[in-house]
């Protein structure tokens, strides 16, 4: 076997082969070759799959200089396809000494303390030799504009769900459970956007408290799979039977027609900040792998908020990048990745530069150009919000959508209620319409289209859609923060009471306006034009208490509740519906931004907007803050033959409207949000036979939303 390992500061780099029983394994050790351009290596006969194996690296303890070498460390391999064991939280993984308390001084002498056994062994796996079909060769393509994201965590989504084995709840292969595939699909999902699934740690501070990093955004390593998320079997079979189960897994949501994508963290490690352990990065090229403020004594550049940021001025941090993202295209058949604070990727010596050669690359690349790209377009350094700047073939996360949403159907209207003005309708209006404001900067102008705008109005970190619409303040002391972690710009709104309401309280008529709401905003972002993520549990009601930062609860607060009361089943059957009317409706699903001309002559313009008078919006009333109903007609150009007209009522009351149209059209009415449920017989009976001319009058109930469907 060929073995690698940069360490270009070290003077000598050692591999260590460890055999035996696991707990009382034997440790030989042979010096590598080099280094070569940075690089230690040598070819070393009879090593097998399933060897153990790590590295020590030896060279100066110059921390003040950022070197932190020290060969009493057994560091994994960043490229180790399968890791054994996991990280201890005790003095010896750390390479500075620290005290019972693990704290200490981290420009102080080096800790002699040998950390075999309190880190986890790198694994040798054969990828030439894996069983089963190739999850890369029946990736379903689905296109931009027919995606629909659902974001959802491997663990919380199976491990209360009655329709999957118990032994399955919570892995990989629960994931592939027909149980799950069957409520995906019947919700009308196209991909399954995973929390990251590289291994991780946790952090030593959420340890010392019973928690756990639960989201998984702290990497260990970029290549290894997260293995406490594979069945019990999988794990007692080794590193390459938990492959082997993430493969299947993609393999067979692949043949269910759902792509598969990773949330991938390659913007830090799990090592923290300076005072951090010492398990990998740290101990074989500190200065080369992290990026440095260039202060003396050495510091670390955090643009992150984690403590380290990868240095992707370095060409070795982009190759690794790439080589990872390239093996979970190719070996594991993975469809997409969103990149977590994706503008730390793309910082050079000058700032972020969208022509980074990591953001060049993943676009190019054979093996990932036609994959499906999303950027968290931000970090926490200077200039660090870039949405809309990342270029094609990129998505990336709408923050603006968020935001709009949140403000038209929760922050304004709680404003209303004390006599407060809120925010003016156009910015809505740009966020249902596919913000060209953001997007539309190309070249050529225009080409990325609205599907580059990722809209979402909830994800993993932040309220989740039943908790907007209950809490008007985080509750996050279970995290063990006093309150003070977690997001305070929530434009959430409680109606009026905070928590959840007893149905046979004084305050139980708030109840019905909640649910109108989340509907508001579920329609909000199903029927913008964009692509749309939903967050796993919000189409059935999931609450997490009202804690915006649930990262460290592994438990019943974070995961998904299957356990349905019949509010929850109402807005589950809502959820269908409006995915069904975008899925069925061409002018729902627009791969072009609108340019307000005609699709032929004589006929209809892509898109219009009016008033409840029926008139076309003006500019006035775009700047008028007391507007707050507004009508949008959305027309696709042919061969579709396709009008839905949206409108939109914003007030605490009831509003008049004339149905608005330059055209004389039929319409039928597809769906109101005031509508518990659109399969209950009141409904069905409005959808089945109420029908309206352009230019009729309507009664808008306050905060509502309603679905007009242009009959041919």
């Amino acid at each position: 076997m060929d073995v690698a390992v940069l360490a270009s500061h070290a003077t000598a780099v050692e591999l260590c082969l460890f055999d035996g029983p696991a707990d009382a394994p034997r440790e030989r050790s042979i010096t590598l070759h080099g280094p070569a351009h940075g690089v230690f290596s040598a070819s070393v006969p009879g090593i097998r799959p399933g060897q153990r194996y790590g590295f020590r690296a030896h060279g100066p303890w110059k921390p003040e200089q950022g070197l932190r070498y020290n060969p009493a460390k057994l560091l994994v391999d960043p490229y180790a396809r399968g890791l054994d064991g996991e990280v201890a939280y005790g003095p010896e993984t750390y390479g500075h000494v620290v005290g019972p308390d693990l704290a200490g001084d981290p420009y102080g002498p080096a800790d002699p303390r040998d950390s075999a056994g309190h880190v986890p062994y790198s694994v040798v796996v054969d990828t030439r030799a894996l069983p089963g079909p190739d999850p890369a060769a029946n990736r379903p393509w689905h296109p931009w504009s027919r995606t629909v994201v659902y974001e959802a965590h491997v663990r919380g989504l199976t491990q209360l769900h009655p329709g999957v084995p118990p032994r399955l709840r919570g892995t990989y292969a629960g994931l592939a459970h027909r149980a799950v595939i069957d409520h995906l699909l019947g919700l009308g999902v196209t991909a399954i956007e995973l929390l990251p699934v590289h291994a991780f740690a946790s952090e030593p501070h959420l340890v010392a408290k019973g928690l756990t990093n639960y989201w998984g955004y702290s990497t260990l390593g970029f290549f290894a799979p997260h293995a406490a998320y594979a069945t019990r079997l999988a794990q007692d079979g080794g590193p390459a039977a938990v492959l082997d189960e993430v493969r299947a897994a993609v393999h067979t949501l692949h043949e269910a027609g759902i792509e598969v994508l990773l949330d991938v963290v390659y913007n830090h490690t799990c090592e923290g900040g300076l005072p951090g352990q010492h398990v990998a990065f740290r101990g074989l090229d500190n200065p080369l792998y992290y990026a440095h403020d260039g202060s003396v004594p050495a510091a670390l550049a955090d643009v992150t908020g984690t403590g380290n940021s990868l240095d992707f001025r370095r060409s070795e941090v982009t190759r690794l990048t790439l080589d990872s993202l390239r093996y979970w295209a190719d070996v594991v058949g993975v469809d997409g990745f969103r990149f977590d604070l994706a503008v730390t990727l793309g910082r050079d010596a000058a700032g972020f530069n969208p022509h980074h050669p990591v953001l060049v690359a993943a676009r190019t690349d054979p093996s990932l150009h036609a994959l499906k790209l999303i950027a968290e377009p931000w970090d926490v350094g200077p200039g660090g919000w870039r949405t809309g700047q990342f270029g094609l073939p990129w998505g990336e996360w709408n923050d603006r959508f968020r935001n709009a949403a949140r403000s038209f159907w929760l922050a304004d209207p709680a404003r209303a209620a004390h006599g407060l003005p809120g925010h003016r309708v156009r910015d809505l209006a740009t966020r249902l319409s596919g913000s060209v404001d953001l997007f539309g900067h190309s070249d050529p102008p225009l080409a990325r289209g609205p599907v580059a705008s990722v809209n979402y109005v909830t994800a993993h970190d932040g309220f989740t859609l039943a908790d907007l619409v209950a809490y008007d303040h985080k509750h996050n002391a279970a995290n063990g923060e006093q309150n003070r972690d977690g997001s305070d710009d929530n434009r959430s709104w409680n109606h009026g009471l905070e928590g959840p309401v007893a149905r046979d309280s004084p305050g139980a008529d708030i109840v019905p306006l909640r649910r109108r709401s989340i509907r508001n905003l579920l329609a909000t972002l199903v029927l913008a034009a964009g692509t749309p993520m939903i967050t796993a549990g919000d189409e059935m009601g999931r609450t997490q208490r009202g804690n915006n930062n649930a990262y460290c609860q592994d438990n019943e607060l974070s995961w998904v509740s299957w356990d349905l009361s019949t509010w929850r089943h109402d807005l589950l059957a809502t959820a269908r519906w409006l995915l069904t009317l975008r899925r069925e409706h061409p002018a729902l699903r627009t791969e072009h931004f609108y340019a307000g001309r005609p699709v032929l002559p004589g006929r209809r313009e892509d898109l219009a907007w009016f008033d409840a008078d029926g008139a076309p919006f003006d500019h006035a009333r775009w700047h008028d803050p007391s507007v707050r109903t507004l009508q949008m007609v959305r027309t696709a150009a042919p061969p579709d033959v396709d009008t839905v007209l949206l409108v939109i009522n914003g007030a605490l009351d009831a509003v008049d409207v004339v149905l608005g149209d330059g055209h004389p059209g039929r319409w039928r009415l597809a769906w109101d949000s005031v509508w518990e449920s659109p399969g209950d017989e009141r409904a069905a009976a409005i959808a089945n036979g109420l029908h309206a001319e352009s230019g009729d009058p309507a009664v808008m109930e306050p905060l509502s939303m309603r679905v007009y469907v242009l009959e041919s």
